[in-house]
């Protein structure tokens, strides 16, 4: 391969339909950039970087990714998506970031877990705690209905409905070790889950919560509604520094509140997306690599704080 060609690895998990379809789209555009599946044994401390850019679709699920793609941003690599922020990132996090950018965002609370690993002493280990947790305060501030879910989790996994206190401890209950957040419940109009590509690119489509289906029809909102959806997703996307993800907006009273934004490796089959969609995804990921490959980004990425500059800030404790 001549040293001039730009490489773009890809690192996946089980799916099928959208990594062939990416290296396919890549290669075929003959702008002197390729893409194929990285391969990786034993990787060394001082190993150079052997790709321009690296996809990552699966390091939340494999922890040996992630710990080799750090070393990859290290060694001159543009990981998309860092694997710091999202390392750090978290769904309480999130919550707290929309509603210092002004935008609706649900209220939220962080509970303690359930249950910890072995070798904490209730006793001595967590003695920071308010036990017994006032229970009724959290759901005074949430309301009921409310929803609990992970607050590092993903893809509809651990997330519960609870219509009442009595709903919201049974699962609570049987959380385990994971840390939950509890939410506001968002009784929407509408539904709508936007592809966001390189923090530029944004496709609203509507999407069916409770089927879990995307509609093949793009959003048919209301321009000044779509304007804003579209304007609050860059905002997030940028705030956060991903250039893949996907942020679900439940719309009430026409008013977009950002209920799930931490999902740096969207949905991108062709049997869920449909293939308008999923051909929109291919081509826009593919467009963000090779620029990415060509012209890697030299200064560091806008950062999270510098969008909570000019905004006024909250008087701390006394």
């Amino acid at each position: 391969m001549s040293p001039d060609v730009k490489k773009v690895g890809l690192i996946v998990g089980r799916e099928w339909s959208w990594p062939p379809a990416f290296i396919e789209e890549v290669n075929s555009r003959n702008e002197g950039v390729v893409a194929d599946f990285v391969k990786l044994g034993a990787p060394h401390m001082d190993d150079p970087a052997q790709y321009r850019v690296i996809i990552d679709r699966i390091s939340h699920e494999v922890p040996f990714y992630r710990t080799f793609l750090k070393h990859a941003v290290l060694q001159g690599a543009t990981v998309v998506n860092n694997p710091f922020m999202w390392t750090a990132d978290d769904k309480f996090f999130g919550a707290t970031l929309a509603t210092s950018l002004g935008l609706a965002s649900p209220k939220t609370v962080v509970l303690p877990n359930k249950e910890y690993v072995p070798g904490i002493v209730h006793s001595e280990s967590l003695r920071n705690l308010v036990f017994p947790l006032d229970w009724q305060a959290v759901v005074d501030y949430i309301g009921l209905p409310c929803i609990l879910k992970d607050a590092h989790g993903g893809g509809w996994k651990e997330v519960y409905v609870c219509r009442s206190l009595e709903e919201l401890l049974y699962n609570y209950d049987r959380s385990g070790l994971l840390t939950m957040i509890a939410q506001e419940f968002i009784e929407w109009d509408e539904f709508v889950r936007c592809l966001c590509i390189g923090q530029e690119v944004i496709r609203p489509i509507k999407y069916d919560p409770k089927a879990r289906k995307y509609h093949p029809e793009l959003d048919l909102m209301p321009k000044a509604l779509h304007d804003r959806v579209v304007a609050d997703s860059l905002t997030l996307v940028r705030a956060l520094g991903y250039d893949m993800n996907s942020i679900e907006w439940a719309i009430r009273d026409g008013i977009p509140y950002a209920i799930d934004f931490m999902n740096p490796a969207p949905d991108m089959d062709i049997y869920s997306l449909t293939p308008d969609h999923f051909e929109w995804v291919v081509k826009a990921m593919a467009d963000m690599a090779i620029r990415l490959a060509k012209a890697p980004r030299t200064a560091p990425r806008p950062s999270w704080e510098e969008f909570l500059k000019g905004r006024p800030v909250r008087p701390g404790p006394a």
